[in-house]
């Protein structure tokens, strides 16, 4: 078995994720791809929305495709979880003979700052997503999944307005 693990914030979920994980299964010859929401990225401080959004909204988003499948590890601890911890638990759950983990062009430049980042290379092989308005001089010493979207997480944040949604609506989201 061979598994693609594409882990990040999903805060909101938007249509370059969806474009990534599809690039990846056209691509990449994996068995299945793990998505896995952070409960908190460990280089940042807070979130948006609150994690179990997230990994509904997830779940919503990708419910129709069987080889993806959305991953609640990093949620259930309740806190920021490196993503070396991540792969070692997917490694012994699922005994892959390769793993690929799926980052963003825009996480190359802190890459060597990632929790025992030499162990990780190890184990697994990286696969960037390009993005415009990034160019990394090292991209090509990485796999790569041409998919050039003008599209983040933050700029739909910096648009969205959620304060005014009830609390019971998004709780019904939640359970969608």
């Amino acid at each position: 078995m061979q598994i693609a693990i594409f882990g990040g914030s999903f805060d909101p979920v938007h249509t370059a994720h969806v474009t990534i994980v599809n690039k990846a299964l056209e691509s990449l010859c994996v068995d299945k791809i793990i998505v896995v929401p952070t409960y908190l990225n460990p280089f940042k401080n807070h979130f948006y929305l609150e994690p179990n959004l997230r990994f509904s909204l997830l779940k919503k988003v990708f419910h129709d495709d069987e080889k993806v499948e959305i991953c609640d590890y990093e949620i259930k601890q309740n806190k920021a979880v490196y993503s070396f911890e991540t792969v070692k638990y997917l490694k012994k759950l699922y005994k892959p003979s390769k793993i690929y983990i799926i980052i963003g062009e825009d996480n190359i430049k802190d890459l060597n700052k990632w929790h025992k980042i030499d162990d990780l290379k190890e184990i697994a092989e990286f696969v960037v997503a390009t993005r415009i308005g990034y160019k990394h001089r090292e991209l090509n010493s990485f796999r790569i999944l041409e998919v050039d979207m003008n599209i983040s997480s933050t700029k739909l944040r910096e648009k969205l307005d959620l304060t005014f949604i009830p609390e019971q609506i998004k709780e019904d989201i939640i359970h969608l």
